[in-house]
């Protein structure tokens, strides 16, 4: 059976691979934000409420930005993104407590991914397994081999089992975030656009556009903390457009039952589908 244990890693390693695209590379290399509002005025108006990014260039709005979407215990991401040139559709919460639960879609295909107490579960249907694992050049044999032991259960990884390591990085909010600060240059050269809304929140837009016809438009939060609630890439080969909201909100991991999951070190001991 080790083999099958091979295939069922490079296949996990698969989904940890399009996971780290889509937060990593879907989270948009410029993202900006702003300062938090200043407090609001004692009576009430119905004009239009002061601009709280006034005097902020669209850089320094990035700035701050970065700072305080760092500032997040947990988010919630959706949209399509594009990974190695395939659309990706995804939807994930992840806190900073190693919590994440959510699906990835691509090519037709659906997978799921649940992570708590170190331990991941990820459960994909034929069409998401058949995709994921022939962009990685697995062979046909290795791949149906992989379905049908996978067939209806979660895969469930432990710590300190090959390729843990990485799928918990695909759940660690914290070292999502620093992403965010390590490019200095994508944050610089930013423009400000017209002033909009994402699901009814006002937002202030910010543009960077690169050479070559690469567009990313990020909006920010213009109520309460200057949070990133939107990008949109366009003209580049990692278009898409990601949606982050339920910020500082409880990631609700829900553990699939034992006999509904297939542990590695128990196929690799023999029989294959024997359950966690």
């Amino acid at each position: 059976m080790a083999s099958h244990r091979t295939t069922k890693l490079r296949a996990a390693a698969t989904v940890c691979a399009v996971c780290a695209a889509v937060i990593a590379g879907g989270g948009p290399a410029a993202l900006a934000a702003a300062q938090p509002p200043p407090p609001a005025p004692a009576a009430p108006a119905p004009t239009p409420s002061a601009d709280p990014f006034r005097g902020l260039s669209a850089d320094q709005i990035a700035d701050r930005a970065v700072a305080a979407t760092q500032s997040a215990t947990s988010l919630r991401m959706t949209g399509r993104v594009s990974s190695g040139g395939q659309p990706l559709d995804v939807d994930f919460s992840v806190d900073d407590h190693d919590n994440c639960t959510g699906v990835v879609r691509i090519q037709g295909g659906a997978a799921e991914l649940r992570r708590s107490a170190g331990i991941t579960y990820m459960k994909g249907d034929e069409r998401f397994w058949r995709a994921s694992m022939t962009s990685q050049g697995m062979s046909e044999p290795e791949i149906s081999a992989t379905i049908e032991l996978l067939k209806g259960r979660w895969l469930k990884i432990t710590p300190g089992q090959a390729g843990s390591g990485d799928l918990s990085g695909v759940c660690d909010l914290k070292s999502l975030l620093a992403d965010l600060g390590n490019d200095k240059a994508e944050r610089t050269g930013l423009s400000r656009g017209p002033d909009a809304t994402v699901n009814g929140t006002p937002v202030a837009t910010l543009v960077k556009r690169k050479a070559g016809g690469e567009t990313t438009t990020v909006s920010v939060s213009a109520r309460g903390k200057p949070y990133i609630l939107k990008t949109v890439k366009t003209g580049g080969q990692e278009a898409g457009a990601i949606v982050l909201s339920a910020y500082d909100k409880p990631v609700k991991v829900v553990i699939p039952p034992a006999d509904e999951t297939v542990d590695l070190s128990k196929l690799d001991q023999g029989g294959g589908t024997a359950p966690a």
